[in-house]
């Protein structure tokens, strides 16, 4: 073959690798925007149910209802008879936040549970259930949610490993094809880190199918647990890092000429995929939030990508190291400030406010992420202004001690790893003020009177109720005046009596009162309907803490 035609193949065979890096990059932006959900959401929180937790009916409804504090989906509902024989409710609709779910059958006498299990947007399951009586009381069925420990081992080891294929192996690629020069150091390395990352993305879609049912890790390989992975959002954080898992092998395994379009796309594709879900890309505004998670992930790939190409090039002091080490260290400086602005940016959004960082799990988990960040920055920044001079100037002996020193950096990321990996399992505070902040709601129902009750926010502390008063037969009530009284015997509080005013919007209302303890309460509404008649109706309400 002669030079020209050898230079003419080549130049196709460049233009055909150009047009498929594009696609693929075409296909990752299709992905995120797919991905990416109108709203932000953070863990769905229960703040209505019809009937009402506790309640006792005189027959069985025709529907329940449960609303919600953001819009859910569905995944598994159960109905637990007194004598615990379980039914499960497949017929639902879904209207704005609430899910209204269809009764199957007549209801015997006794105490029932009504168990769910939904999953919001940013892709975390969450349980509960709630319990009803027809006629009178009986002993209910024990329910209870355990951990299961195995299933939770396995989903934070999914997550790590997945981790090291994004970071150390798609980053590690982008290292070896823009920064390495001609030098291979760590492409053993790298390409299984890579091979982690393929085996980890899909067998993490099907943990997240088991943690969304409720189910064991036996049930792994049946197809409804991974189609419900794939139905929540981190299912399209996984089909996202398998292709950017997929363009990093790619840079390693073609020519030259792609690898350097291929890594560079691979890079991008880390940060779109850890975008595309989780607590962090779910919160607002998304506008800021999804793009600080996105060069998060891209500054993260890019330093710890680099620390084992270039570790065992300077311990194997091959020639390219200096060169290797020089283009590093030019680079790490600007995108360490991007990293860590987006960290910060993000950690405020997420914590909100500094007494999170101790009181809350997530915050703790933070305290040490950000332990061990002081360690890797201090460490890097000896080996910055210290170390990096001597070795690019040639001193095998400084080479040495550096390779040495960027193990140990090595070791602190992986820790980082398993700390985030973590996070899976606490939502942050920013969510639970979320939750907190939601109203609790009961429907009292009586033959004479009934009313719907709203105390907000739903938790121990000053809170405001707010009261619609109508007709047994859901009629108009013109009431003369209506107290509110709320007690704990339990706890040996003695009633709280207040009497409601009426604003002029139809609904009356309590302002200032102060709920002293969380735990379940008995609300009365005493009614005043003329001189000579005055109702009573009461149900039990849940106080947060």
């Amino acid at each position: 073959m002669s030079t020209t035609s050898f230079l003419q193949t080549a130049s196709m065979a460049g233009q055909r690798a150009g047009r498929l890096v594009v696609g693929l990059l075409a296909l990752i932006v299709l992905l995120a925007i797919m991905a990416g959900p109108d709203q932000a959401f953070a863990h769905a929180a229960l703040i209505k149910t019809d009937p009402a937790d506790g309640a006792v009916l005189e027959q069985g409804p025709a529907q329940f209802s449960l609303t919600f504090s953001e819009p859910v989906s569905p995944l598994v509902l159960t109905l637990v008879k007194p004598d615990g024989t379980p039914v499960p409710l497949t017929a639902f609709r879904l209207s704005d936040q609430t899910v209204e779910i269809d009764n199957p059958q007549k209801l015997a006498s006794g105490t029932h549970v009504l168990s769910w299990r939904v999953i919001s947007a940013d892709g975390h399951p969450v349980g509960g259930s709630l319990l009803f009586s027809i006629g009178a009381p009986s002993a209910p069925p024990v329910a209870s949610e355990a951990i299961d420990w195995q299933l939770r081992s396995a989903i934070w080891l999914g997550k790590v490993f997945l981790y090291i294929g994004l970071f150390l192996g798609v980053g590690g690629a982008f290292a070896l094809a823009w920064l390495a020069g001609d030098g291979q150091a760590g492409r053993r390395f790298v390409i299984v880190a890579i091979l982690c990352g393929l085996v980890a993305a899909p067998l993490s879609l099907g943990l997240q199918g088991l943690d969304a049912l409720g189910a064991p890790l036996s049930h792994l390989a049946q197809a409804v647990i991974w189609r419900t992975g794939l139905g929540t959002s981190f299912g399209w954080t996984a089909l996202v890092a398998l292709i950017a898992l997929g363009l990093g092998l790619l840079s390693l395994a073609g020519p030259r000429t792609t690898a350097k379009p291929f890594a560079l796309a691979g890079l991008a594709g880390v940060g779109i995929a850890l975008a595309a879900s989780g607590h962090a890309s779910a919160a607002e505004p998304q506008w800021l939030t999804r793009p600080m998670v996105f060069l998060h992930g891209v500054g993260i790939a890019f330093w710890a990508g680099a620390l084992v190409p270039l570790g065992l090039a300077l311990k194997g002091q091959s020639a390219e190291a200096a060169p290797f080490l020089r283009r590093f260290s030019r680079l790490i400086l600007p995108v360490v400030a991007v990293l860590a602005a987006a960290g910060i940016v993000l950690a405020v959004i997420q914590v909100q406010t500094p007494t999170a960082l101790v009181n809350t799990a997530y915050g703790r988990l933070l305290l040490v992420k950000l332990g061990l960040l002081v360690f890797l920055f201090t460490l890097a920044a000896v080996n910055r202004w210290k170390l990096t001079a001597s070795a690019e100037a040639g001193s095998t002996e400084v080479q040495r001690r550096l390779s040495r020193s960027i193990g140990v950096e090595l070791l602190i990321v992986l820790a980082i790893f398993g700390v985030a990996a973590g996070w899976r399992f606490t939502p942050p505070p920013r969510a639970l003020a979320i939750a907190a902040a939601q109203p609790v709601s009961v429907h009292i129902h009586a033959l004479q009177a009934m009313a719907d009750l709203s105390i907000a926010p739903g938790h121990a502390g000053t809170v405001a109720a707010s009261m619609i008063i109508m007709t047994g037969d859901f009629g108009p009530l013109d009431a003369k005046e209506v107290t509110l009284v709320l007690s704990k015997p339990d706890s040996g509080i003695e009633p709280l009596k207040r009497a409601a005013t009426k604003p002029g919007d139809g609904s009356w209302r309590v302002d200032n009162l102060v709920i002293p303890v969380p735990g379940r309460w008995t609300v009365r509404i005493d009614i005043l309907v003329s001189d000579f008649e005055m109702v009573k109706i009461e149900a039990p309400v849940d106080i947060r803490p």
